[in-house]
């Protein structure tokens, strides 16, 4: 836990979340049922997660 950084698991489910709440907005928006909407948001919360750490890992062992 020598270098163990705090704000990576943060960054990444605060991108996930504020992924989550946009895309069930746009989607009730744009008309589409309350469980529609929230389903649509899950799985964009998740692959956005996964985008995030995908990214935030490349960045790391590309300063190394």
């Amino acid at each position: 836990m020598r270098r163990y950084n705090f704000i990576r698991p943060l960054w990444i489910l605060g991108i996930a979340y504020l992924t989550n709440i946009i895309v069930t907005t746009i989607c009730g928006m744009l008309g589409s049922s309350v469980e529609t909407a929230g389903n649509i948001g899950f799985i964009s919360m998740i692959i956005a997660a996964l985008i995030t750490f995908n990214v935030l890992n490349k960045r790391k062992k590309k300063f190394k």
